[in-house]
């Protein structure tokens, strides 16, 4: 292996910084939304807002009450993704029941009106760079929007806005302060502790960014009203424009004689802004604090941009030297609040006070005495928020919320006051939301949204159940919400803990504000991955062999820290749990109705499903679905005799309608209503009559749309008095001679449904409400049906149905372009070179784009007040398609502008406004890679499932099958591969398989299932969190009993005298006696953390996990490793399977480190079958700290401090047979046959062999460079070995040994093969082998691949790859570092080079290919694919055939 391959496969979750802003809509758009809704409601109109604010996606105050304002954006950063969402809230029933339908995602209380809150998706991006520091740029007005300003490594700073046109963000200004004319900003130095850190103006006249520790740049907002210079696109006359920069910047800190910098902010109430900086004068140390201690000071700067000066206008000096934070209090109070470890100082231009945590606060002589708080708190890393305009909240180092008001009386400053409020997960980050939440983002547990409010809750309602829920609308929430492990743990101090499950709203706390709290949402997060292991699941196959043996396995994590540590099970693919299971061979299709009669009138959301029609090749068997499945296919009048094209439910499921290839039958229960056979249109043949087969069709009730085998199209139309239907061919299509290549029908449904939004006279027709359907007028709902066709030249349409006026037509949607737009509506605008491209060039390779064809179309929206729908396509390539819509008012459909014409509306009957102008879509990335060709008459594959356990969604069968699940208004894939090719799938829901789903087998066995219940699938991967209520730190897996030993640790708060005692009887000598003796020293505590080792099992019926032993550890010894080992017992010459543990006594800098080793055995206890024995059988102590464990060839290798020793086992003793002397501290060992490899704290890797005849560890090699070991493992391909290792750089670099190069110095230098920056703490490595692939069949079968996790909750991948492969690769990654437009301005190459933090390293070769680049291609239009294979040389399928065994290869779990 020369060559590698670098993917991530889950991206990092764990949250890094969160702000809040009007991104997507202006204030006064929310605003205006909340307030229309009290006419909407009255209007019957039920729970939507008014249609031209669709595109001000953030209406979330649904009919609330007034003090519930209007709600900004979240904007999220975990390492690179960046995600907006919108928070959506469910405004409560109101009692006169004039609110129509309640919203079922009610979790629990009502509060200020709202019954439940969640985060939906706005846009989701994966950057080329880790984000260092992120502010929101807004100008405080009611009708303008916000800008996100973001900073990355050394000063990069890039402004994005929200563009409507894209629905997503768009890069408005970028700004670099690298490179070598910026090099003197530097001063020499190299590295530096942290990345720029940005924030902005309150009233978004500037920001600041400090980059460089002491160099601060001011970019200046432009004027309201003047655009940057050549913008001449006047696309914001109608939406609300963005603040935008204009200019910047450098002020030197260094000449206003400051040295260190802590943190800075801007101030309110000035007039220019005012910027706020908190710096040390003369640094201290621990050691000097007696004589040095009150060292820092505020500096406030008033910040002229126009004369770029900063005259000091006030200042405070003799604050403590553990100060870290400014907080600027809002108006009418203002000033800043100075937050220390263990003190909070108000200081503003007049007046300063400040308050006391606790007894280690102190203050600089004459100063006068401060108010202490009733308890003792320490403030030190505390993340903080303002609630209110006094109130500011912060979350502490253990996760405590605290409540800080600022006590004042009008004119002045009297007091700050502290109390506690709750207990909630540990904080990265805090911001509000508007006036009513507040979300805690958490790099090491679930980010949380949460409700607060300042008043005392008008009325608490206890959770309802959740029986009584709408199946059609949010129910997937409410149950989720059940799903999610309560991330958390009561804490010492018997504060009431925040969390998904006590929801009871707070009975009235000590302080004048009763501010209660209600959790809202959670996001996932699964880091920080510290280790993990790869074991069997519960539901496991014993006999599954190839693809389908990998979802045996999962990965079981240790992940979070402190109260919020969990053990994550993660799994890339789902393994249904099965019910039951048949033989069926030869099936092509399967369906589940319904049968309502006219008289029972039971509740939509949850009927049980009465038929189950399975179509075979030539005939079709019918299924009753009552208790048990029982076969009625000879009692009923359903055709059995012909194998069935598809079958649905019309006239609001009070008959099914069954498709043949000859004809339909119209089925009540189960006798037949109406038969109709299809026949050749007389117009178009007079000659023959002969019947014409049907190949597809579509059903969207009370219409049937087929497809026939000549490629022309009918429409069945059914008659709601009648229930009966008859046959037509849209005029339309009568005529044209255009191939059609695939339909479908879109059901647009609800109380107002989407689309017609998007009309351009949508905001006439919503006043005067038109009979559109007037047919379906006995529904509620209004609903319009809509046809999408696709033709063969690629082109889309979509018709109103049952005019089949065209709405909408896109000319290359085969092509796959980012945006669709309307083609007619845009003819006069600019936007047409988005759609068609010009099509001359591509003449050489029309060939293969000509032959690419859609063959199946989807098009659904899901449930949910605030969705859009989504459109798919198929490709018979196997690549699918995938747009969701949005609505977009340009500036040609300004019509509303234009006064009515003298007819009135009667203007409305013209073509061109009754098309969906401002409809468009926009492409979505979807990692679905089936890779297949697809012959023509294929059977559908795309499946779409409104509650499948709770979620909804598309199943896309076929060779790979997908569950692709909508959550949150994003998708989320995870492929199926158990049973290999699935050929038919519904949902079931009856008696006994609730919510569950069938599917067939291309072996043929029917397949009756549910989902785990366990997982939960809004995540990239299905995981499940298991709390454990203190630190995992190291986990294993022992096969034979598939249970998980793992090292946890937890807090235990002990009197200091004890702790001291203990510490003295370990002969520390005398010197601590006298000490310890002063009163009032007994009463405090300390805190030592405590470690055992648990033995965890999955229990197989449940699916709980279960503590099945646990071994504790001394007091003060750490626990640093656990291993499964296979030793040879040189007394019997058997191996033994024995559990290794390695730990260490931490006592301080004072004692020298010793440590031990444990072995344990287990066996099965005689009297009961299913309990088992661990005892331990060898216990030694050894001189250093026992950092990690190994068997190697049946000796035990163990680290011990400096020093590696090799040991023989004789059934009760370890003897040492071979040594080797580490550097320093030994932190990762691993063993390949006779070869080990071990990696130093500092001191990078080592290379070692071991010879059995002269028993001796020799040096093969080593690395002479200096790195800081993180993990390390062996990369094997073939016969080719070579060592990987990452760094605490966030770096991964791959050597090799070769002995024979003259750069190795004879062998003793280990070289360098391959190096990349991954961005992120590589924590571990796993050596998965991969599975071979039909295009590499001929190629080595013993291929590894390293699957690593991250500190960022990412999991990912390194492989081998061929040269073949890699060349080919290689060069499409450097064409697409150019032809793609990169998220913010960043150039990949620059992220992914190795980044030495400014020591020496000689770069290395480029040996490795990056897929978060390569991912690009997929998203490419098929022009600027087929032409970007041709320029380096090679196919489109080639290179998507590569992606697709890559794919295969490496997907382990």
């Amino acid at each position: 292996m020369s060559y590698a391959a670098y993917k991530m496969m889950h991206p990092p979750t764990g949250v890094d910084h969160c702000a809040a802003g009007f991104i997507t809509h202006s204030p006064s758009d929310a605003a205006a939304f909340s307030s229309s809704e009290a006419a909407a409601a009255a209007t019957g109109a039920a729970t939507s807002g008014p249609d031209g604010d669709i595109d001000s996606a953030a209406a979330a105050a649904v009919r609330a009450p007034r003090r519930v304002g209007p709600t900004p954006n979240l904007v999220v950063a975990a390492a690179n993704v960046l995600e907006v969402y919108a928070l959506r809230a469910d405004a409560a029933a109101t009692e006169d029941g004039a609110g129509g339908v309640q919203p079922s995602s009610s979790s629990g209380a009502i509060l200020d009106g709202i019954c439940g809150a969640r985060l939906e998706l706005v846009c989701h991006y994966r950057l080329h760079g880790n984000i260092e520091s992120m502010a929101v740029l807004s100008d405080g007005t009611e009708n303008s929007r916000d800008s996100i300003v973001l900073a990355f490594k050394d000063s990069k700073i890039t402004c994005l806005e929200f563009d409507d046109s894209i629905y997503g963000l768009r890069t408005s200004s970028m700004h670099c302060f690298e490179g070598p004319e910026w090099q003197h900003l530097k001063r020499g130095r190299e590295s530096f502790a942290w990345g720029p850190v940005i924030k902005a103006d309150p009233q978004g006249r500037c920001a600041a960014a400090l980059v460089y520790g002491l160099q601060m740049i001011i970019l200046k907002a432009a004027q309201v009203g003047q655009n940057l210079v050549g913008e001449d696109e006047p696309t914001c006359v109608l939406s609300s424009t963005a603040v935008r920069i204009d200019s910047s910047y450098l002020i030197d800190l260094r000449v206003l004689g400051m040295n260190h910098i802590k943190c800075f902010t801007f101030v309110h109430g000035y007039i220019e802004p005012v910027l706020v900086i908190l710096h040390e004068r003369e640094p201290t140390w621990a050691g000097r604090i007696s004589s040095k201690q009150h060292t820092c000071m505020i500096s406030a700067f008033s910040i002229s941009m126009g004369l770029k000066q900063h005259p000091m206008i006030w200042s405070a000096a003799d604050l403590p030297h553990d100060a870290y934070q400014v907080l600027a209090v809002p108006p009418p109070i203002s000033g800043v609040l100075v937050i220390c470890a263990n003190s909070i100082h108000y200081h503003s231009q007049s007046t300063s006070c400040s308050l006391a945590l606790n007894s280690f606060s102190s203050q600089p002589d004459g100063s006068p005495e401060i108010l202490k708080t009733s308890f003792h708190v320490e403030l030190d890393v505390a993340k903080a928020t303002w609630l209110s305009h006094d109130i500011v909240m912060f979350s502490s180092k253990n996760g405590e919320i605290l409540l800080l008001t600022v006590v004042y009386d009008g004119r002045a400053v009297q007091r700050l006051d502290l109390m506690k409020s709750k207990a909630s997960v540990l904080s990265s980050g805090v911001t509000t939301l508007g006036s009513s939440f507040f979300f805690l983002g958490s790099r090491l547990a679930d980010s949380l949204l949460v409700q607060f409010s300042c008043g005392v809750p008008t009325s608490v309602l206890p959770d309802l159940t959740d029986e009584s829920a709408d199946t059609e609308g949010d129910l997937p929430f409410s149950k989720r919400l059940k799903r999610i492990p309560s991330d958390v743990l009561q804490d010492v101090t018997s504060v009431e803990e925040l969390s998904f499950h006590n929801n009871v709203v707070p009975n009235s706390l000590d302080s004048a504000q009763k501010i209660s709290f209600i959790v809202r949402d959670a996001l996932i997060n699964v880091g920080p991955l510290k280790d993990f292991a790869y074991g069997l699941r519960t539901n496991s196959d014993p006999n599954a062999a190839g693809i389908s043996k990998q979802s045996n396995y999962e990965l079981v994590c240790c992940s979070g820290h402190g109260k919020n540590g969990t053990l994550s099970a993660l799994q890339q693919s789902i393994r249904p749990d099965l019910i039951t299971e048949v033989e069926l061979p030869s099936c092509t299709g399967i369906w589940a109705v319904y049968y309502k009669s006219s008289r029972g009138n039971t509740a939509e959301d949850n009927e049980y499903h009465a038929y189950l029609i399975i179509s075979l090749e030539s005939r079709t068997m019918v299924l009753q679905t009552g208790d048990d499945l029982g076969e009625v296919t000879e009692t009923v009048d359903y055709n059995v005799q012909a194998s069935t094209i598809a079958a649905g439910n019309l006239f609001g499921r009070q008959r099914v309608i069954q498709v043949y290839a000859k004809g339909a039958r119209v089925l009540d229960g189960s006798f037949m209503t109406q038969e109709l056979n299809f026949t050749m249109h007389t117009s178009e043949s007079s000659l023959s009559s002969e019947p014409l087969a049907a190949a597809s069709a579509s059903i969207a009730d009370p219409y049937v749309l087929l497809k026939m085998v000549d490629g022309t199209i009918r429409i069945l139309v059914g008659d709601h008095s009648t229930c009966t239907i008859s046959a037509n061919v849209p005029a339309i299509f009568a005529s044209s001679s255009e191939q059609i290549s695939s339909c479908t029908l879109y059901h647009d449904r609800g109380p107002e449904p989407w689309l017609r939004k998007t009309r351009t006279d949508a905001w006439i027709s919503t006043g005067i409400q038109e009979a559109i359907d007037s047919n379906d007028s006995s529904s509620h709902d209004q609903s319009d049906i809509y046809c999408i066709i696709c033709y063969e030249n690629g082109k889309l349409e979509i018709f109103e149905v049952p005019s089949f006026k065209c709405v909408f037509s896109v000319e290359n949607f085969v092509s796959g372009p980012a945006l669709l737009v309307d083609a007619v509506a845009h003819i006069s605008s600019k936007d047409t070179a988005v759609g068609s491209r010009d099509a001359t060039k591509f003449s050489v390779k029309k060939e293969e784009a000509n032959n690419i064809k859609i063959v199946e179309l989807a098009m659904h929206r899901w449930s949910g007040q605030f969705s859009q729908p989504f459109l798919f396509g198929l490709l018979n390539d196997g690549t699918l398609l995938c747009y969701h819509a949005y609505c977009y008012e340009g500036l040609e459909s300004n019509t509303r502008c234009v006064p009515l014409s003298p007819h009135g509306s009667a203007d409305l009957g013209n073509a061109s406004d009754s098309r969906l102008r401002n409809l468009r879509f926009r492409r979505v990335s979807i990692d679905v890679s089936p890779r297949d060709d697809i012959s023509s008459p294929a059977r559908p594959r795309m499946s779409i499932f409104n509650n499948v356990g709770g979620y909804e969604g598309l199943f896309l069968s076929g060779p790979r099958p997908t569950w692709v699940m909508v959550c949150r208004q994003r998708f989320r894939v995870h492929p199926q591969l158990c049973d290999g090719p699935i050929v038919a799938f519904t949902v079931l829901h009856n008696v006994n398989c609730c919510h569950g789903l069938i599917y067939v087998t291309s072996q043929g066995f029917l397949k009756i299932c549910q989902l785990p219940s366990a997982y939960n699938y809004d995540n990239y991967w299905p995981v499940q969190k298991v709390p454990l209520y203190g630190t995992p730190h190291q986990v294993t897996y022992y096969a034979e009993q598939s249970m998980y030993p793992l090292i946890v640790s937890f807090p235990v708060v002990h009197p200091l005298n004890q702790v001291l005692s203990s510490m003295a009887e370990q002969e520390l000598g005398p010197h601590i006696e006298n000490d310890v003796t002063s009163g009032d020293d007994l009463q405090k505590v300390y805190t030592v953390d405590e470690f055992e080792v648990r033995i965890m099992e999955l229990e197989k019926p449940s699916g709980r996990w279960e503590t099945r032993f646990t071994i504790p550890m001394q007091s003060f010894e750490n626990a640093l490793t656990v291993r499964i080992v296979t030793l040879q017992n040189t007394t019997t010459k058997e191996n033994e399977t024995l559990m290794a543990i390695g730990t260490a006594y931490v006592q301080g800098e004072d004692v020298a480190a010793r440590g031990r080793v444990l072995l344990f055995t287990f066996s099965k206890s005689e009297n009961s079958q299913n309990l088992f024995q661990v005892t331990e059988v060898y216990s030694k102590e050894s001189k250093g700290a026992v950092s990690a464990v190994a068997s190697l060839q049946g000796h035990l290798l163990i680290a011990s401090g400096p020093k590696i020793t090799l040991n023989n086992w004789t059934g009760s003793e370890l003897t040492a047979v071979a040594f080797y002397d580490a550097p320093l501290h030994v932190v990762s060992l691993n063993i390949v046959k006779n070869f080990v490899l071990f990696g130093d704290i500092h001191k990078s890797i080592y290379f070692l062999s071991w010879k059995e005849q002269g028993s001796q560890l020799s040096l093969l090699a080593k690395d002479f460079g200096s790195l800081d070991c993180l993990a390390t493992e062996f990369l094997i391909d073939g016969s080719t070995l070579s060592l990987v290792v990452s760094d605490s750089d966030k770096n991964v670099q791959i050597f090799y040994y070769a002995p024979k190069m003259v750069e190795s110095w004879k062998g003793q230098k280990l070289l360098s093969r391959a190096e990349l920056h991954v961005g992120a703490h590589v924590s571990k490595f796993l050596r998965l082998q991969m599975l071979p692939t039909q295009g590499l069949a001929s190629e080595k079968t013993n291929r590894f691949a390293l699957v690593f996790g991250t500190l960022d909750g990412g999991v990912g991948c390194i492989t081998p790859v061929d040269e073949l492969t890699f060349r080919r690769l290689q060069s499409l990654q450097r064409k697409l570092v150019d032809a793609v437009p990169h998220v913010c301005g960043l150039n990949p190459r620059s992220f992914r080079q190795f980044y030495s933090n400014g020591k020496a390293h000689r770069p290395g070769p480029d040996n490795i290919i990056d897929f978060e680049l390569l991912s690009h291609y997929e998203m490419l239009s098929l022009e600027e694919q087929l032409e970007i294979a041709q320029q380096i040389g090679t196919t489109r399928s080639q290179i998507l055939s590569n992606f697709s065994d890559f794919s295969l290869g490496t997907s382990f779990l």
